[in-house]
């Protein structure tokens, strides 16, 4: 529970912003510098990342969730603005919740690693900044290090975005170096909020967390009119009314005050349950007196990686359970349901954001709650129209029907953006072109390069990020955006030990692929699975076609240890017999298939 006392909120000379920049550009430590030079943690809460509430996010020093909070700053004039610092997740998967954030904000503080310069994330952060109508300003970061060129990414900012290099403030998170430029650009450059006070209510919710006493907790930005407590409130996406409990601000704890009147940015509990019931990018209005339209764009968040997390000791079924309902009170974008495996047994079916959103989740399962999981390999979902003319999406293996009931398939594509030295687009488009991508095009920016391609989705769920870093020695970065579906000639591809299909090893793969696919999973599973008294073959199949096999050899009983000479037809019987002997084993002999052998299978890259 988050202490609060009570303050009175004063919006006089706001600027609301947020900081934008590529993973490990240095957004966090920048964050800590503001809030330090302007007071907003003593010297006993000091520490680093203090934006980023998560342990996971300390380690990893990425942002998951986003924090807001409220600043003063005074100008040598003695002129006092209140600041609204809106920090946003950094990576891909949460792109629409960066959105939202921006959408929140007047302008954004543009953040670009003086010794890297512009990646692939900078473009796209700032195309969403300029699609926003938000003003930009520069920051080339990181000028202390032995390797920055801070004139040089101020350039390369210009030539690739369009932003004048003149504008840029040059600074050191790290350092301290800059932040006073920085303060004062964003009163000098940052425009002040617009809306009337006294017009009917409209608030945008940019993120909200669950209070186990206060239940759903809305981050708002007060668009137009006032909000007071005990006001009667709507979520018009949601269709549901509330009565105002407490609104406030953030410092960055949560602070009670009396009112947010436009312009303001602070957070609403209203008794609000079901953490559904408050989507990101939902409008809030007066239940009576309601604003004319919504906010535009709001969009119901969407999985669209799905994987089957299932614990090692079937025991833990229920602790797991519970423990993804937990977590589910905090993320909307995060959905389960049960499923079973004949092979894993008891589980359950997760759609996530992304590959990393899948990352933190199953982490966050097994050290907060103290479980130990098998993931199933992550799939996308699938457009199936069948023969008959219905039309059904899947991104479960085991539910795809067989070949002759379906017409078409589709997959979903990505456009990939990929920033990378010249002296390494060679191999990097063989990659690419491995991954069945078709260039949209092909930009020079000094010595370095964009690539544009579409992708389908799937080819870079399992490696693709960590091929991609290791050819380029770790200069290459990327993003990409969802571009809808395409058909595709995908095959369903199931793995069988000892002529038994194993559901959760079933693989949807492109039919170009599923040799090369099926070979590598049969020869993992044929090392793993301990050795019977039979042989026991483990075959992948796509419908009644054996496309790979590989055979788990039998223990051998040495039958004619005791034949020291004699006539061979008495060798022959002796051979003969032990041969009527394994067939018969064979034939009502049972392969227990353990769990390591899934680990080793469903771990590997592809």
């Amino acid at each position: 529970m988050l202490t609060m006392r009570r303050a009175r909120l004063r919006v006089v000379n706001v600027r609301n912003f947020s900081i934008i920049a590529h993973v490990d550009h240095g957004k966090s430590t920048l964050a800590d510098r503001i809030l330090e030079r302007l007071g907003a943690m003593s010297e006993r809460d000091k520490r680093d990342q203090t934006l980023d509430t998560l342990e996971l996010e300390r380690e990893r020093g990425i942002t998951i969730k986003s924090t807001p909070v409220r600043l003063t700053y005074k100008r040598e004039n003695g002129e006092e603005y209140t600041f609204n610092l809106i920090d946003t997740p950094g990576h891909v998967d949460f792109n629409y919740e960066v959105s939202r954030s921006l959408a929140a904000c007047e302008g954004v503080l543009l953040l670009v690693d003086a010794s890297q310069g512009v990646e692939a994330q900078t473009i796209v952060n700032a195309y969403l900044a300029i699609d926003s109508n938000l003003e930009i300003v520069p920051v080339i970061n990181k000028i202390d290090l032995p390797a920055a060129d801070p004139e040089g990414a101020a350039q390369e900012l210009e030539e690739v975005i369009g932003i004048p290099a003149s504008d840029a403030v040059f600074a050191s998170g790290k350092a301290g170096i800059g932040i006073p430029e920085i303060l004062e650009a964003i009163v000098e450059r940052i425009p002040a909020p617009s809306g009337d006070p006294e017009a009917p209510l409209k608030a945008l919710i940019f993120d909200s967390f669950f209070d186990a006493y206060q239940g759903v907790i809305l981050f708002v930005r007060v668009l137009e009119g006032t909000l007071n407590p005990k006001d009667q409130i709507r979520l018009m996406n949601a269709g549901k009314n509330f009565e105002v409990d407490k609104v406030g601000t953030f410092s960055p704890g949560l602070v009670v005050g009396d009112s947010l009147p436009a312009g303001a940015v602070g957070w609403v509990a209203a008794g609000i349950k079901d953490i559904q019931d408050a989507q990101v990018g939902d409008t809030l209005t007066g239940r009576e007196r309601q604003t004319a339209e919504p906010f535009p764009g709001f969009k119901p968040a969407q999985p669209v990686v799905f994987s089957g997390l299932y614990p090692t000791d079937t025991e833990d079924y229920r602790k797991l359970r519970d423990a993804l309902e937990k977590l589910k009170l905090n993320d909307a974008a995060f959905s389960f349901e049960p499923e079973t495996s004949e092979a894993l047994g008891f589980g359950f079916r997760c759609g996530f954001l992304g590959l990393l959103h899948a990352e933190i989740i199953q982490e966050r399962l097994e050290r907060e709650y103290d479980l130990d999981l098998i993931a199933t390999a992550p799939a996308v979902v699938y457009r199936v129209t069948l023969t008959n003319g219905e039309v059904f999406e899947t991104q479960n293996p085991a539910e795809f029907p067989t070949r002759d009931r379906i017409t078409t398939v589709e997959e979903p594509y990505i456009k990939l953006s990929i920033m990378l030295p010249e002296d390494y687009v060679g191999p990097v488009m063989q990659l690419l072109q491995e991954r069945r991508g078709s260039m949209i095009t092909m930009n020079y920016v000094g010595k370095r390069v964009e690539l544009l391609y579409e992708v389908p989705f799937a080819e870079i769920l399992y490696d693709f990020h960590d091929r991609l870093k290791s050819i380029s020695r770790g200069y290459a970065s990327m993003d990409y955006e969802q571009l809808g579906y395409r058909e595709g000639d995908l095959r369903k591809v199931d793995i069988m030990v000892n002529n038994e299909v194993i559901d959760a090893l079933a693989v949807i793969v492109h039919e170009t692929k599923t040799y090369g696919l099926g070979r590598k999973i049969v020869d993992k599973m044929a090392d793993v699975i301990p050795r019977q008294m039979f042989p026991v073959p483990v075959q992948a199949v796509i419908g009644g076609k054996i496309i790979a096999r590989a055979t788990v050899k039998a223990f051998r009983k040495d039958v004619l240890a005791k034949c020291y000479g004699g006539d061979i037809s008495r060798k022959k019987k002796l051979l003969e017999k032990q041969k009527k002997g394994r067939a018969r084993m064979k034939q009502f002999g049972t392969v227990e298939v353990p769990q390591e052998a899934f680990l080793a299978v469903l771990s590997t890259e592809e």
